[in-house]
């Protein structure tokens, strides 16, 4: 009991216990015509997220550190088994089927690259050819077993989510600047090679969504149809016509935002913007007073994964982005992606009970330690 009140973190909590709240009432909402058990099956991801949480909060960081390269392993194992045996779903083969459940291997996979970044950059800084060239191939195989599936939306994240701790960690501008326009030259490449045809008609549609309102152009469409219809206000919890209507395609995943402000309005999506604010200044608050370089990186990682993901599902349902798969961290339905953040989070919350042992500018010689 004392070890649970050592890692206990009441902010980190009450945060993530309001978005818990959130996304099951918009869940709700959103599948109220419609299967009610993904609620129930979405508890339940709750409860095993608590759990993964505990195993995060109390388990020391110097044995996440040492399980960064086998989890890292694992993962592209995964990857590869994706690959070759896994589930085909709306033509894309992400999912592993494990017998009592099936994985999305791509979000541990997500993960797994960050902890192992995370392990290589912790006792060095990405400044030399050997450092940044050796990041680089830590994150490119997993992104490139990814983007096979595929899995565009998750490839881009984990890259970016790479790119912001390589930045962290002290990227050289020199460095920097040359990966901006290495990946400026590669995007006609990309375009030409790297994009299945529904991908390019997503771009295409999102410069003219209304070219195709009934194809490729409906998610965008209806989307902001639902925002906008909701107002200041928005129309009340369970009275929401794009959802009630399923006028609104994947309301329970990638366009749970809709329903959110087609029902609660400005407000709702406002008070929702606040509280990821919130837990992001709080993790990075966290980051700034972790007491070895290992811990600074995790959570700096899950503080800017939180702002991607946040930053391209909302964008992506208002329209201001290309339709990619990414879902609203814990607010989504989905089993695969909330266990992992829990995880995560609970790893946030033991490095700041270890900083709470010690002045947080006094970093110890080992850099995993913890």
């Amino acid at each position: 009991m004392r070890r649970l009140q050592e890692v206990w973190d009441p902010w980190l909590a009450g945060w993530v216990a309001c978005l818990a709240a959130m996304g099951l009432a918009t869940l709700y909402s959103a599948v109220h015509f419609g299967d009610v058990g993904l609620v129930r099956r979405q508890a339940l991801f709750w409860c095993l997220g608590l759990v993964a949480w505990g195993v995060g909060a109390l388990v020391p960081l110097r044995i996440w550190a040492r399980l960064a390269w086998p989890a890292y392993a694992a993962a592209l194992g995964l990857l590869l088994a994706t690959l070759l045996f896994g589930d085909v779903r709306m033509g894309a083969r992400r999912w592993l089927d494990l017998g009592l459940v099936s994985l999305q291997t791509s979000e541990p996979a997500k993960w797994a690259v960050l902890l192992a970044l995370a392990h290589w950059l912790a006792d060095k800084e990405p400044r030399d050819a050997r450092t940044v060239l050796a990041a680089l191939a830590i994150v490119l195989v997993p992104v490139l077993l990814i983007a096979l599936q595929p899995d565009l939306g998750t490839a881009l994240i984990t890259l970016g989510l790479a790119a912001w701790l390589v930045f962290v960690a002290g990227l050289g501008w020199r460095w920097a600047l040359a990966g901006l326009l290495v990946a400026a030259a590669s995007l006609p490449l990309m375009w030409r090679y790297g994009l299945h045809d529904y991908q390019r008609a997503r771009v295409l549609v999102f410069l003219h969504p209304e070219r195709d309102p009934l194809g490729a152009g409906y998610h965008v469409l209806q989307s902001k149809i639902a925002i906008g219809s909701g107002g200041i206000f928005g129309k009340g919890w369970l009275h929401g016509d794009q959802a009630r209507l399923h006028f609104l395609p994947e309301q329970h995943t990638d366009f749970i935002f809709a329903v959110l402000a087609e029902e609660g309005g400005l407000l709702a999506a406002s008070v929702l913007l606040l509280l990821y604010a919130a837990l992001i200044w709080h993790l990075l608050g966290i980051a700034a007073r972790a007491p070895t370089r290992f811990g600074a990186l995790i959570v700096a990682g899950v503080a800017g994964a939180f702002a991607l993901y946040v930053f391209v599902n909302i964008g992506m349902a208002s329209g201001l982005l290309p339709v990619v798969g990414v879902p609203l961290p814990l607010i989504s339905y989905g089993g695969s992606s909330l266990v992992t953040l829990m995880f995560l989070l609970g790893v946030c919350a033991r490095v700041r009970a270890d900083a709470q042992h010690g002045a947080p500018w006094q970093r110890p010689a080992n850099p995993y330690a913890g």
